[in-house]
């Protein structure tokens, strides 16, 4: 493991604490106002090409009592961006909004012409794709021949081609001069609901006695979960949406559906941070569409009350019981046929297909073998909606490595070898016949192998530096919370240290629980799906996030080990 300790930029921001400081211009802040996460702060919707004219066509359907149809991604992005356009719309006086969600054992991702084909049965006036529908350009076109008009409200990046739709809002159209390109399709969803309801304020639509104009910072629960959830880089526009929810989930304005997943993944409301979206709430919600159907996820948002949220959570939460135990085999099985591949398909990049591999969990397998290998990962499975021979890869990169070129680049060089691909930079899915994996997998090796060079295969850690034994406290704990959020693109402070080792056993079977001390200052660590030290050990090095530790009646300090060394 090579730790490498970031760089601090030059400048200075302001701040009272030093340490906050610090890691903020590690991570290339260079202004002040860079850290303002207050709501004023934001980007202006005004810069989203076509939102003037989606805003105005949805104002329309709400004013006339139209129907409205909101077709929706089947990940957490998906389902909170549908959650917030039916709430949203309802509160601004929309009087018929339903939803639709592809289930991707069936017809796949996206607007499909298939998916258009039971909209049409709810007889849509307006339909409006949330976090899809940017390449969607046969489902779009399928629904014009029905006569149903589409906004489509998306994030991913567009092919070269845009669909034939009434309005198309995505901040990644070339021809968008909109600052922020990482917004998640929540956040594009939050933003265009915002422009409709300037929009209809503009109309006099509301008023004071029989219908209030709403306030849309209600909703930003919803934005801060599918934000984190996503993985999108949180650039500062980002990082406000998620704080300014955050905010109001610790202050317990937040949907039943939000603190029942809450209760169930265990977390302190109080104390939740991006981190608690991300691996608690958000893989709970991940899990119906990943194994089920993702309308549970979305009624488990929508909920109006506690009880019937708790009952939709707690079924959310077995699925992703299911779903670990379903990772678990698969990256074992994964593993044991990449041991048994030739060398040379192991070089650069991962790929392998199992035919008892589950389409809805290959995505996080492949994000455990890149993870463990310091590869980019393809898992493939075989397709249950497109036609027989047919695979689905889901694929995650490594840094510095954009997957979605990678695909594009295979696609160009070799017509018909994939039918079809599309993504993020670090994320993308694929599908492509059966019989043509071996050849794919060897050409994936050698395109990854030309972008690449081989410092970024090599397993990295980055720090930011050491803490004091001053600075090992609760109150330095705190301070990382209220300077946060953290995630992707903004990444958790992590510090490296070395430590006496006190004392060192086995909990939970397979945890490595630690005391360490710090000059003076013992601590207690714990590390996750570590094995013991090999004694004798006296002193060690550890890269470590400080954490609250709310066991027992008295909160106390603990450091989560994410590597450990011996050093004598």
């Amino acid at each position: 493991m090579q730790i490498i300790t970031r760089a601090i930029g030059d400048g200075a921001l302001g701040l009272d604490n030093p340490l906050i400081e610090r890691l903020f211009l590690s991570r290339g802040l260079t202004h002040a106002d860079e850290t303002d996460k207050g709501l004023g702060s934001l980007l202006s919707p005004a810069g989203l090409t076509d939102i003037e004219t989606a805003a105005q066509r949805i104002a329309d359907a709400v004013m006339d009592s139209q129907r409205i149809l909101i077709v929706g991604d089947y990940d957490a992005d998906g389902a909170t961006s549908v959650a917030l356009c039916k709430l949203a719309l309802a509160a601004m006086g929309a009087e018929s909004v339903d939803f639709l969600v592809p289930d991707r054992f069936q017809f796949g991702y996206g607007l499909s012409p298939a998916i258009v084909a039971v909209a049409a049965q709810l007889e849509p006036d307006l339909l409006i794709t949330v976090d899809n529908g940017v390449s969607s350009i046969e489902g779009v076109a399928a629904a014009n021949t029905a006569g149903i008009e589409v906004i489509v409200s998306d994030h991913h990046l567009p092919g070269a081609d845009l669909p034939a739709a009434y309005a198309v809002v995505n901040p990644n159209r070339s021809d968008c001069g909109f600052l922020s390109k990482s917004m998640a399709g929540v956040g594009v969803a939050y933003y265009l609901l915002s422009w409709v309801r300037h929009t209809l304020r503009q109309r006099r639509w509301f008023d004071s006695s029989q219908r209030a104009e709403p306030n849309l910072g209600q909703f930003l629960d919803l934005v801060a979960l599918g934000t984190v959830a996503d993985v999108v880089p949180l650039d500062h526009n980002n990082r406000i949406l998620v704080h300014q929810g955050l905010l109001r989930m610790r202050q317990g304005q937040t949907r039943p559906g939000i603190r029942a997943l809450v209760e169930v993944g265990k977390r302190d409301l109080s104390q939740l941070s991006a981190q608690d979206l991300g691996f608690a709430l958000g893989p709970r919600l991940n899990a119906a569409g990943r194994l089920q159907d993702m309308s549970v996820g979305i009624r488990c948002l929508l909920a109006e009350d506690v009880s019937s949220a708790r009952a939709l959570a707690q079924e959310l939460d077995g699925l992703n019981k299911d779903r670990r135990e379903l990772e678990q085999d698969m990256v074992a099985d994964a593993e044991l046929l990449l041991a048994q591949a030739p060398a040379v398909d192991r070089g650069f990049a991962v790929a392998v297909y199992n035919e008892r591999f589950h389409q809805g969990v290959v995505g996080i397998v492949a994000g455990r073998l890149r993870e463990r290998l310091h590869r980019p990962a393809i898992v493939f499975a075989d397709s249950t909606e497109g036609m027989a021979g047919e695979i689905k890869g889901s694929a995650r990169s490594i840094d510095g490595l954009n997957i979605r070129d990678v695909l594009d680049t295979i696609a160009s060089r070799y017509p018909g070898l994939l039918i079809k691909f599309g993504g993020h930079a670090m994320a993308a899915g694929l599908s492509l016949k059966r019989v043509h994996f071996e050849r794919f997998r060897s050409v994936f090796d050698a395109v990854v192998g030309e972008l690449i060079n081989p410092d970024m295969l090599r397993a990295k850690c980055f720090v930011d530096g050491g803490l004091t034994e001053q600075e090992l406290t609760l109150e330095t704990v705190q301070a990382l919370l209220n300077a946060g959020p953290w995630g992707s693109g903004f990444p958790e402070p992590t510090f490296c240290d070395e430590f006496d080792l006190v004392s060192q056993r086995v909990v939970g079977e397979q945890h490595l629980k630690l005391v360490l001390r710090k000059d003076t200052r013992l601590v207690d660590a714990i590390a996750f799906r570590q094995s013991p030290l090999a004694q004798p050990v006296s002193r060690v090095r550890v890269v470590y996030r400080p954490t609250r530790n709310d066991y027992g009646n008295t909160a106390t300090l603990q450091l989560i080990v994410e590597y450990v060394e011996p050093l004598a």
